[in-house]
């Protein structure tokens, strides 16, 4: 049990913050006057990139990278993208878009990508340490 909460708690709380972010009524949303896309739609950035990593590291029980997990890693955070902004719907003052959708999957994107790059980078170095373990 201790495992799976280590693996599945975090994406668990992101999407638990992202639901209850999303039931925020539009009066209740702070304007941020000339940057105030760029805040929102960045937070949307971050927030997917973060549930992408961490939604990887959940299913990457073997410890490698692969195609089929950062494929399997960006549908799921699509879904849940998708259920987000159809939950926005039912929110007063909120709206539903396919351009918050694709902000959502481009973090998602940037988060698979930062995870890859993290794998190579721990792969190689234990590569490396085995090859001068070995001489």
């Amino acid at each position: 049990m201790k495992s799976w909460m280590y693996r599945w708690g975090p994406p668990i709380l992101l999407m638990a913050i992202i639901f209850f972010a999303s039931a925020t009524p539009g009066s209740d949303i702070p304007g941020f006057g000339a940057v105030d896309f760029l805040v929102k739609k960045g937070g949307h950035m971050i927030g997917y990139a973060l549930l992408a990593i961490t939604i990887y590291h959940a299913l990457n029980s073997s410890g490698r990278s692969g195609k089929r997990l950062m494929l399997l890693s960006f549908c799921l955070v699509a879904l849940y993208a998708a259920s987000d902004e159809f939950h926005q719907r039912f929110t007063p003052g909120r709206t539903a878009t396919l351009r918050d959708v694709g902000v959502d999957m481009a973090g998602a994107l940037i988060g698979i990508a930062v995870m890859r790059q993290v794998h190579k980078h721990i792969f190689s170095r234990n590569a490396e340490s085995g090859k001068n373990a070995s001489h």
